[in-house]
């Protein structure tokens, strides 16, 4: 799947907003997403870090907890932004493949630069979801 060229430059635009709002006072890695649902709705989220690790969450997970909590199920791409164009960790891979491996991750830099685009199924090989269980 691909995006017309000023979608993805919308989505970038909108993850590098949400990057402003990270909390990121451990690592210093704030990272902003931003997620296109079939609606056409752009969900938003930022990395919130918390002194015990375990508790924090990737802004990949924050965009699509907020937009699964208001009642998207499809989604079409999905933008990340971090300083160097840090890929998503595997609990946001498999997270987002709850929803469909066809999912296009378009990774970026801090200046909002595309470094990558691929679907999520060549993040997540052997994937497991919904279909291996009974």
């Amino acid at each position: 799947m691909e995006l017309p060229p000023h979608t993805a430059h919308l989505l970038i635009e909108q993850a590098l907003q949400a990057r402003r709002n990270a909390y990121a006072p451990y690592s210093h890695y704030p990272v902003g997403a931003a997620l296109l649902a079939e609606s056409g709705k752009i969900y938003r989220g930022a990395n919130v870090e918390n002194a015990a690790y375990p508790t924090t969450m990737c802004a990949e997970r924050t965009a699509l907890f907020h937009a699964v909590s208001e009642g998207e199920r499809s989604f079409r791409a999905l933008a990340l932004v971090t300083e160097d164009g840090g890929s998503p960790c595997g609990a946001c891979r498999q997270a987002l493949s709850e929803f469909g491996l066809d999912l296009l991750i378009l990774i970026a830099d801090k200046n909002g630069n595309i470094l990558e685009t691929l679907p999520l199924r060549d993040l997540l090989p052997r994937a497991f979801t919904p279909d291996n269980l009974p």
